[in-house]
Formats: structure tokens, sequence, C-alpha cells
């Protein structure tokens, strides 16, 4: 569904070690050691168009420190302090004259050295930004998708850390993805090694029964920046959220269940695996968050505006 929103992404600048080059100027050598063994690291970030007519970045900060987070975990020395970069997300923004979009900051290790060793190749930054809608389709947003318990295994916490945003680590994403999109789903539910519930493939997960919200617990999942927005947002209006392990039943008998991310928003799930959740259509609680969130990004909610980067 969403993917295709993706195709034949295009803009004018891109920043690259440091500076603005053309966007078809912003290539790398065939050797670049990220581009054989996966190692670097990556953010994905929206900006809105508020209702006041400006344009900001949602949880900026919040974004450019778990970029720096994830470089750390993988061993990877950023070569720019954290303000150089937050800056250049805001004029790439500007640049690409987009008052809404997607930014993505993406550290890589470039040419030299081969094998796993990368030795003292550079580590090089790039922040991208474009126009990209709803990750999981406009109608998907309001009806619900369909999604299928992936038969791939969420990566277990010892085998890479789930805190860092790794680029390499994606495949078992797109594996899955894959997989669903095969099997006429438009996402995959992933179980961690113990047969929990763990996230989706670019995405966290919620699951509502009897007015109560689950999700799992961070030990397998990202620490996601929208997990965390939907949280506080829900406990702010009186809402019980717990983080507690979830069963792939859990999913079956659910009143309604939902995903976050930066990408994907608050996407209602409709179906798991040919069974219908709750009425088989969007519920009032996650309609609730829904439209609590779009009013946050979009400036309408004051008691967040520490969370709006404007340009």
């Amino acid at each position: 569904m969403g993917d295709s929103a993706a195709r034949g992404v295009t803009g004018e600048k891109i920043w690259l070690d440091g500076r603005f080059v053309d966007w078809a100027d912003a290539q790398v050598h065939i050797l670049t050691h990220s581009l054989h063994y996966g190692l670097g690291v990556f953010e994905g970030i929206r900006c809105y168009r508020t209702a006041d007519g400006r344009s900001a970045v949602f949880r900026l900060s919040e974004h450019v420190r778990r970029l720096y987070d994830s470089a750390r975990i993988n061993l990877l020395e950023i070569p720019y302090p954290s303000e150089v970069v937050h800056e250049a997300i805001l004029e790439s923004l500007r640049l690409n004259h987009l008052d809404e979009g997607y930014i993505r900051p993406l550290v890589f290790i470039g040419d030299g050295a081969m094998g796993l060793n990368p030795g003292d190749n550079a580590i090089r930054v790039a922040v991208i930004s474009w126009a990209w809608g709803k990750y999981l389709g406009e109608e998907g947003m309001t009806r619900g998708i369909r999604a299928k318990v992936s038969t791939f295994s969420r990566h277990h916490v010892n085998a890479k850390m789930t805190n860092g945003k790794t680029c390499g680590d994606y495949v078992n994403s797109i594996l899955a993805k894959r997989e669903a999109l095969l099997d006429g789903y438009d996402e995959a539910v992933m179980l961690d090694t113990h047969g929990l519930v763990s996230e989706c493939t670019g995405e966290n997960i919620f699951v509502v029964r009897d007015g109560t919200i689950r999700t799992p617990p961070l030990q397998t999942v990202l620490d996601g920046i929208t997990r965390a927005t939907l949280i506080r947002l829900a406990r702010d209006r009186g809402l019980e959220v717990v983080e507690a392990a979830v069963t792939r039943d859990d999913l079956y008998i659910a009143d309604e269940i939902f995903l976050t991310g930066t990408a994907a928003e608050v996407t209602p799930i409709r179906e798991v695996d040919h069974r219908e959740i709750g009425s088989g259509q969007r519920g009032p609680l996650t309609e609730q968050l829904q439209a609590a969130f779009f009013d946050v990004v979009a400036g309408r909610d004051e008691r967040y505006r520490d969370w709006l980067t404007y340009l």
C-alpha cells in the first residue's frame, strides 16, 4: 500500500558530509562499506504544515538524540555535533521547498577498507527530505489495514540491540513485509524469539481490550518516538496504558489494534490472520487517539507545543 508513495522520490538538494549538493550529485562509491555489510544508522522524521500555516518538525530533538544513540550503540562516531545535523534537517526542508515532508538522516561507513572491519573508513552523514504521504495508505488510516503474523521472528535482544535504528536490521523487516504483501495482506505482525508479539515491520503495536491499552515492553521493540507520544496522549486523557506481554491470541480477541510510527503515524488494524478485530473497522479509542495525535502535530494542542520545531 504505502510503499508506492515513496517511489520516484526526488528533490533539489541533499545534505552530504557537511554541505548541500544537487540531488543527482549525492552519490557514493560502489565499495561503500555500508552498502556491502549493512552497518549504518538512520532516522525517520516528519514535518507537518500546522493549523496557522507554518511548518513544524515533530519531536526533532528526540529524533536527533536517537540518531546519535544509535551511532554510539554501533560504534560509529558521527563527525558533526548534533546541532549541525539538527540545522541541516531544517535547512533541507527549506531548500527543497517542503512545507510538509519526510526527513531521512543517514549515517554510514564510506569506501576504503573492505571486510568486516571497516578500519578507518570515513563515517559519512546525509540528510534527505522529500514529500511522502500516508505510509499505509489514506484508506488504511480510516478503514484500517489487514495484517498477518509473520513466519519471521523479530531479532533477539542480544542478537542485535533493539534501541538502535540500524540499517542492516531492516532486512528482517523487508522479508516479513514482502511475505505479507505476497500473501495479500498490508502488514506483518512479528513475534519475538519467545513467541510473544513484538512489533510490525516498521511500527510499534498497541492492543485495546475492555478499555485498557496494552503494548509490548521495550526489551524487544524499538523505543518508538510516536509510541512514546501515544502513551503520553492516552494517559493525559485518563486512559490506562500498560506495557506488558502480548500474545498472538491477544491479537485475535482484541477490541481494537493500532500501529504507531513516524511513517505510519497512527494506523488501525481491522483484521489479523483472517480474524476480524472488533467491529472490523477503526475503533473509538483508536479514532480518539488518532485525532489527538493530528491535533498535536498541527499545533492545535498548546499543551505539547514544545514537541514542534518551526521552520
